[in-house]
């Protein structure tokens, strides 16, 4: 019985500790939403830029509207776009907290050495996170522009703010996450899920199944975004492998170096 008590202890404290990181994320994406919720105007003012740029470019009359107003007919719209934007914003504002959370989790599972790339764990998925972000804003007009003209001249665009704002954050969401890729796989075999045998092994499929995520994760789902999204994904994952293949080599030689015997211990 003792045993089985002492067994169970792990399980325990990691289910406990993955709970504590879980309710800090959590708290942190509140206080983000908090944010986000007073900040709407500005934001909103941002979101908006990718539509007010097509409109400008476009054909003016394949677009309802004379100016960047977004047209409301439910009277409840205005609060749910406000919540939305509160909710993806504090998603996106905790970034950094949710990163930092995810390497304590995994910090006690490394070694020493490998404990001091904490920093620059959460500063390379921060940063990986902005540049994905900034890509997806960059390609959301050309996304726009081709879904517009895609369905012939007969037909006037007449975007709602739910499903125009749903749509920009889902696109910056969507390549924020992608970028993340490269960081996710590092974790996993960190933890020893994977290694980069069979990651290398699995190629193939990853490349089919990387398209048919960036089809689901983008909400345009048009060869544009498809592409420009896929692209990264697919550079990360070679350098997911080659992160995974430097590391086990390193701990490779640390461990000769720590069980080769010394001159002395020869003699």
């Amino acid at each position: 019985m003792a045993a089985v008590e002492k067994d169970r202890m792990p399980l325990l404290g990691h289910l406990q500790e993955l709970r504590k990181r879980l309710l800090i994320s959590f708290l942190s994406v509140c206080v983000g939403g908090i944010a986000c919720w007073f900040l709407y105007d500005m934001i909103l003012e941002l979101l908006l830029e990718p539509y007010c740029q097509i409109r400008d470019d476009s054909n003016p009359e394949r677009i309802f509207g004379s100016g960047c107003e977004l047209l409301v007919t439910d009277p409840l719209e205005p609060f749910g776009v406000r919540l939305t934007v509160a909710g993806y914003g504090g998603v996106i504002l905790s970034i950094p907290m949710l990163l930092w959370q995810a390497w304590r989790f995994i910090a006690p599972g490394l070694l020493s050495k490998e404990k001091k790339w904490a920093i620059p764990f959460v500063l390379s998925g921060l940063l990986l996170f902005v540049m994905g972000s900034l890509l997806a804003y960059w390609s959301i007009p050309r996304a726009l522009d081709f879904l517009v003209e895609i369905g012939g001249p007969d037909l006037v665009s007449v975007f709602s703010p739910a499903k125009y704002i749903g749509f920009v954050i889902k696109m910056v969401v969507a390549f924020g996450v992608g970028f993340e890729f490269p960081l996710f796989l590092i974790f996993l075999q960190l933890l020893g899920v994977l290694t980069p045998t069979a990651l290398r092994k699995s190629r193939r499929y990853a490349i089919v199944g990387i398209v048919a995520l960036v089809a689901v994760l983008t909400p345009s789902g048009d060869p544009f975004t498809l592409l420009i999204l896929s692209i990264p994904m697919l550079l990360f994952y070679e350098i997911a492998i080659l992160v995974g293949s430097l590391r086990n080599r390193r701990t490779l030689t640390n461990c000769l170096l720590y069980t080769s015997p010394s001159p002395r211990d020869r003699g």
